[in-house]
């Protein structure tokens, strides 16, 4: 299957909390960056997750924030993930930026220009990713 998301995280599910309605899943990749997703119960159910499970998270790069300065800001947003800009592509719009994490994992994020002028971005510098729970979908192979 070929997909749009540019982030594509394989992991194993190492924590499933279970609500009346959704569940949180954490995944841990093999570089041991941590996700938390929130899905419904109902996909929980379709996927059969369950700790031990390898599941693949998919992010649109559109659905990443980027943060330079995190001391003192608290966020509701379940993952932060921090690493170091590899590159920067502008365009006349928006840019891409690519993270690469301690694990090894590279995020994409698709901001604004504006916004990465802004941060002062630059190779090297560095920025962590946020992504909201919410916006990371978990899919699983029989």
């Amino acid at each position: 299957m070929k997909i749009s998301a540019r982030n594509v995280f394989e992991g194993k599910v190492t924590a499933l909390s279970s609500g009346p309605v959704s569940a949180e899943v954490e995944v841990v990749t093999p570089g041991g960056d941590r996700l938390i997703a929130t899905i419904t119960q109902g996909s929980v159910q379709a996927l059969g997750l369950a700790v031990g499970k390898p599941v693949v998270a998919l992010i649109k790069a559109s659905n990443v924030m980027i943060m330079t300065d995190a001391s003192g800001v608290k966020l509701s947003a379940r993952n932060c993930l921090a690493g170091t800009v590899e590159k920067i592509v502008e365009g006349p719009v928006s840019a891409e930026v690519i993270l690469k994490l301690a694990g090894g994992a590279k995020v994409f994020a698709s901001i604004t220009r504006e916004g990465a002028e802004a941060l002062g971005l630059k190779q090297g510098s560095a920025a962590t990713a946020v992504i909201k729970a919410s916006s990371i979908i978990i899919g699983a192979t029989d």
